[in-house]
């Protein structure tokens, strides 16, 4: 039985009162009590309750009235009326104005069960349905945008698991939105009113790493004048987001599977286990399967952390979403710099639509974020699109029409570089191969 769900008792018979409490208690369930029906009527109206159990026939305010009030202010509640001899008539009229079901005085404490058990299935149904049109509501406003099938099959898997309290692993290359995915989830998850706290493990240290996520007590190393709270602390109840998990090291992947694993850390320096209720969504910027197979990555946090897999796929996969995503980062950026760039031109739009986009939707909005700073009036056109927004036709084909697979990926290794200004690390994340994978490419061209 759901314990969650909240129960009134309202009964002015002594015995029979305590008989119902001790019935629910024996299932494990808490329930509020009350003796006077007028007293009832004031809770209805102070607070939300899910169940509620009342006889039917009591001086001052009968058990018509409590239902009236409890459906009034709740229409998911469930009534549940406790008839005498010879009202059986009127609780059935009861339940044709909304009560959930009734009991006949004396009964079974099983029988009892079996009705709440019943009632708190349906209560649960009704707040699940209540919730899941809130989901499909919010939606048209979040900014995951896009039609293809890609698309329309991530935001249905993700409106399926995001209730489920339970660790995702997402993974996809940079640019795809693998942090606004996260923060779907949790938005349509029953910690949406808690925090949500995306953490980048591969900008900090190790040590500060530890610092940051577990806090630590005075006095843990130098400097540690005070005790510091932790972001597993600051963000209990919460959602916390753990991206580019790969770059953690070994001896911090060992203290993050027991988080995951018992619900609970040691602050640097401290010897209490901290408890704690966190849900966490990780992410990489490389494939952590690969990560495992080459001995960098633990096996069992690997499997710890990929209890849900999310796979996001790379912007050249879904073209038919470049120009959905075109218009609302215009939108975006109009509204940002006061620009009253509304369309985008033939040519522009064939060019967005024909680049491989090696940062995927990060790429694209940067490249939309500027075209609409450089745009003169109303329309995007392809004289606002920097170079690299779209291939070079001349160079990235021989006379012929035709190049090797091989060929092709050493020109855009060396076109992203050339994108980055050299820098290793940023080429190795638009790509989406590891720094090490680029580095051996790049001698392999050398040569």
């Amino acid at each position: 039985m759901d314990a969650s769900l909240s129960i009134l008792i309202v009964e002015d018979d002594l015995r029979m009162r305590q008989l119902l409490r001790d019935t629910l208690a024996a299932e494990g369930l808490l329930s509020e009590a009350c003796e006077d029906s007028r007293e009832a009527l004031r809770i209805l109206d102070a607070q939300k309750v899910d169940i509620v159990i009342t006889d039917l026939m009591m001086p001052q305010v009968g058990g018509m009235e409590i239902l009236e009030r409890a459906r009034g202010n709740n229409p998911d509640c469930a009534v549940i009326l406790i008839t005498g001899y010879g009202t059986i008539e009127s609780a059935v009229e009861a339940i044709r104005k909304g009560a959930y079901d009734y009991v006949q005085k004396p009964f079974e404490p099983d029988a009892l069960v079996l009705i709440v058990r019943r009632a708190q299935e349906h209560v649960r149904l009704l707040h699940e349905n209540r919730a899941l049109r809130r989901q499909v509501e919010e939606m048209h406003s979040e900014e995951l945008i896009g039609t293809s099938r890609q698309m329309v099959d991530l935001k249905n898997f993700l409106a399926k698991i995001a209730p489920f309290d339970t660790t995702v692993l997402i993974q996809g290359e940079t640019g795809t939105g693998k942090e606004l995915v996260a923060r779907l989830i949790h938005q349509w998850s029953a910690r949406r009113d808690r925090t949500f706290l995306p953490i980048n493990c591969g900008a900090l240290p190790e040590s500060l790493l530890e610092s940051e996520l577990f806090g630590h007590v005075r006095g843990a190393f130098t400097g540690a004048d005070r005790d510091k709270k932790g972001l597993f602390e600051t963000v209990d109840k919460g959602t916390l987001f753990l991206d580019e998990i790969n770059s953690i090291s070994p001896a911090f992947q060992v203290k993050l599977l027991r988080v995951l694993q018992e619900g609970a850390y040691l602050k640097v320096g401290g010897r209490d286990p901290q408890k704690v209720d966190v849900r966490i969504i990780a992410a990489g910027n490389v494939p952590l399967q690969k990560e495992v197979e080459a001995g960098r990555f633990r096996s069992d946090l690997f499997y710890r952390l990929n209890v849900v897999p999310v796979e996001i796929a790379p912007l050249r996969e879904r073209r038919e979403d470049i120009a959905l995503l075109v218009h609302h980062f215009l939108a975006k950026y109009g509204a940002k710099y006061a620009k009253s760039v509304q369309t985008v031109g033939a040519r522009a739009l064939e060019r967005l639509r024909g680049y491989s986009w090696p940062g995927n939707v990060r790429e694209l909005e940067n490249v939309i974020e500027r075209a609409v700073i450089m745009a003169e009036n109303s329309e995007l056109k392809e004289v606002h699109l920097p170079q690299t927004a779209a291939p070079d036709e001349d160079k990235m084909s021989d006379q012929d029409g035709l190049v090797s697979l091989e060929e092709m990926e050493k020109r855009l290794i060396l076109k992203t570089l050339e994108h980055t200004g050299g820098n290793r690390g940023r080429t190795a994340d638009i790509l989406g191969i590891s720094p090490v994978s680029l580095w051996r490419k790049i001698k392999k061209y050398e040569a």
